[in-house]
């Protein structure tokens, strides 16, 4: 963080959550210029205290920060408080940086990826869009390699964390590995199992978050010339989600020179070498912020192909690390 950043007073709603808890972990951990902090919960933690930067800050509820008026708030609650709550913030000025779907394809709010498109905030924009966690790291991978090649057509399959559900299903994955009752997140067992099923399903066959993957690219990218076909699976894993991406491109490619571009991307870090077993797992990637990108190999059964494997940490990256690095441009270029 620069050193002459004008501290901000900011709010983390939601910050009793496993992402809000991540928020606040890398709020310290980078450093950002913070003069007062608020953590914002539900009513039923309200009044408990929580220590950020080693002093013990009191939980306070919705309307109590909004009447605070803090120059930013990093939502990570759901997307009813947020369609709810987060218009009250930006009435007051505040600048919403929200992690829920409320307002990703709302058409007058910004979807962001920093390292991607964060030249398109402008003054104006109070509710800005978190992407969804599998977005984010797909995209971080493909737009570089969009802009070299032009994507056609992309098919991904996702192995996602249950992590990315919530503690509640964190919960059942410890549960049943000790074979203890307890509640349950998901209609299954998830332990020595997958389930191909992220999200609800909707009308067309396809669940909530494979729509996500479809619709949120194109507008990242602000490009609709392509088209994404999902399938998202939840898999017994407490941190990482993987994701096999295969992407036909109108252009044909180089395989040293795809390496060459990923590896030069910010926020991309390559692990490719079949020779020796090298390729990203989520065990590499927890705790970390980048994307990683490996089994980077051409599809031999139709021409200007690729297939790719990419993992990223969904509680970092795929969440908190983005928002708070749409923070972190505000700041450096003055809209806030």
């Amino acid at each position: 963080m620069k050193a002459n950043s004008p501290k901000m007073k900011i709010a983390v709603v939601g910050a009793t959550g496993m992402v809000g808890s991540v928020m606040l972990k890398l709020l310290e951990e980078r450093n950002f210029p913070i003069k007062e902090m608020l953590p914002v919960a539900s009513s039923r933690s309200v009044g408990r205290e929580l220590v950020f930067k080693g002093k013990l800050h009191p939980i306070i509820g919705m309307q109590e920060a909004v009447e605070a008026k803090p120059d930013i708030a990093i939502f990570s609650a759901g997307g009813s408080t947020s369609l709810e709550w987060a218009p009250k913030f930006a009435a007051v000025g505040t600048i919403v940086i929200d992690n829920s779907s409320a307002w990703r394809m709302d058409p007058s709010k910004k979807l962001i990826v920093p390292e991607i498109n964060a030249q398109v905030i402008t003054k104006e924009d109070k509710i800005i869009a978190n992407p969804n966690c599998s977005t984010i790291q797909m995209v971080m991978a493909l737009a570089p390699l969009h802009s070299k090649y032009t994507m056609k057509r992309v098919v991904v399959s996702t192995y996602q964390s249950v992590s990315g559900t919530g503690i509640k299903a964190v919960r059942q994955l410890e549960n049943e590995i000790v074979g203890q009752r307890g509640e349950m997140a998901y209609p299954y067992p998830i332990h020595k199992n997958a389930l191909p099923h992220c999200d609800v399903f909707e009308e067309n066959g396809y669940t909530k978050e494979e729509m996500k993957l479809a619709r949120e690219p194109q507008k990242i990218l602000d490009d609709r010339t392509f088209s994404v076909s999902a399938t998202a699976v939840r898999i017994p894993t407490a941190g990482g989600h993987s994701e096999s991406v295969n992407v036909e491109f109108a252009n044909d490619f180089d395989l040293k020179e795809v390496r060459n571009i990923l590896h030069q991307t910010p926020g991309v870090t390559v692990q490719d070498n079949p020779d020796t077993n090298t390729y990203p797992m989520p065990m590499y990637a927890h705790n970390k912020d980048d994307v990683f990108v490996g089994r980077i190999r051409r599809d031999e059964t139709q021409p200007n192909t690729l297939n790719m494997w990419i993992v990223s940490d969904n509680l970092r990256k795929g969440a908190a690390t983005n928002a708070i690095q749409i923070a972190e441009y505000l700041l450096y270029n003055g809209l806030v």
